[in-house]
């Protein structure tokens, strides 16, 4: 039987399952409002859940089969599912753990915390904690080199592991987990001073621009139009290639903050300029202005504090953008330079390791180490911004 009859007949059965499920569902509970207002396309939601659901559980079984090639076949999916179910039950842990301690504030966040945004800000404290402790958690240096290269992950003397390296060692022979643990130091630590400067150039004139108006709001929106019309990206590598002809090491480093923190201002200058404008208008501003308050009064005693919560928000959306970029950046060569460990890099790297996938799983690992600490941190900033949009908008649940 061919894949598109299989897929046909698969999804036919469940057509019929989301039927029979919702008027099973009415005879049962005597047609309750849960059933009697359900909707057909509801009905096959959960049915499709379910069939879901039943293949992650069999797939998983499958990548604990003593057959290898079948367990090889499922090793990714197995892992990953084992990760989801760690991660939820630590941050549920995580957001019981604050629900009884901490202040009557903090207590009080968490009550009304959903486990998504626990699960963010769950990993943005490791993701800070072994960033600011890199150097006494890490079991070696990032620049350290061993006489053994190329160990592959897991410890499995027999795959050519070794248990004094739990993820190996990369081609030069470093150590992978120590470089692991100070690329958070390095990537996310200069992604958050990139953020930050663009936050206080793009804020800064955005809220400038709002507050004056005429030839110098126009000047400022012109030019921020202009580079915002080339893509970031590319930009980027185009300016950080030219720069490199000057500097070398850390001063590249430093260069590539600045260009990229410019670069991303131009879209902290829109929002900011955006919401100013909406605050300009009030009543409380002018009252500032007929008492005769300066420009830097109005700016960050009566603006600012009134325009905290969208660019909290634009925040945690903007260092997901600047972490990625300076990750592409290092993978194409060009960001954080070596010794300095960088997951970027580390991707690079490491990528021969995919050849592997088929055969051991377990090798190809290596690059997908990196990418998946890029990964995680991505997907809990973005929880938490969600959850800080949501408590800002002043919705209920």
């Amino acid at each position: 039987m061919s894949f598109w009859v299989e897929t046909v007949l698969l999804l036919a059965a469940m057509c019929a399952g989301g039927w029979i499920f919702r008027f099973v569902g009415r005879k049962v509970t005597n047609n309750k409002p849960f059933f009697r207002d359900m909707s057909y396309g509801v009905a096959f939601g959960y049915v499709l859940g379910a069939a879901v659901l039943v293949w992650l559980i069999w797939a998983y079984m499958l990548s604990r089969s003593s057959d290898m090639m079948v367990a090889n076949k499922y090793f990714f999916l197995g892992k990953a599912i084992e990760g989801f179910l760690i991660f939820a039950v630590a941050a549920w842990i995580f957001r019981l753990f604050g629900r009884k301690v901490g202040t009557e504030g903090s207590r009080k966040l968490f009550r009304s915390m959903p486990l998504t945004a626990s699960f963010g800000i769950m990993i943005i404290l490791i993701y800070a904690i072994l960033a600011i402790f890199a150097a006494g958690i890490a079991p070696h240096g990032q620049e350290e080199v061993f006489a053994r290269a190329n160990i592959v992950p897991g410890g499995d003397v027999n795959l050519g592991g070794d248990p004094a390296f739990p993820l190996g060692t990369d081609q030069i022979g470093r150590d992978i987990l120590s470089r692991l643990i100070y690329g958070a130091q390095n990537t996310v630590g200069i992604a958050f001073v990139t953020t930050c400067l663009a936050f206080f150039v793009g804020g800064s004139l955005g809220f400038l621009a709002a507050t004056l108006g005429g030839w110098t709001d126009q000047l400022l929106s012109r030019a921020v139009d202009v580079l915002m019309a080339i893509p970031a990206l590319i930009f980027s590598l185009l300016l950080i290639t030219v720069a490199s002809a000057w500097f070398t090491g850390f001063g590249l480093t430093v260069s590539m903050v600045v260009i990229i923190a410019m670069i991303d201002s131009t879209r902290v200058y829109r929002l900011a300029r955006a919401v100013g404008i909406n605050i300009v208008v009030m009543d409380y501003i002018e009252a500032a202005k007929l008492r005769g308050e300066g420009l830097a009064y109005l700016v960050f005693r009566e603006i600012l504090p009134n325009a905290t919560a969208p660019l909290l928000a634009e925040f945690g959306l903007r260092f997901c953008f600047v972490f990625l970029t300076i990750s592409a950046l290092s993978f194409l060569g060009v960001g954080i330079q070596p010794p300095l460990a960088d997951w970027g890099t580390m991707v690079k790297d490491l990528s021969s390791f995919i050849n592997y996938a088929v055969v051991a799983p377990q090798i190809a690992s290596a690059p997908l180490l990196a990418a998946g600490a890029i990964a995680l941190l991505t997907v809990a900033v973005n929880f938490v911004v969600d959850w800080m949009l949501h408590k800002s908008s002043g919705l209920k649940e």
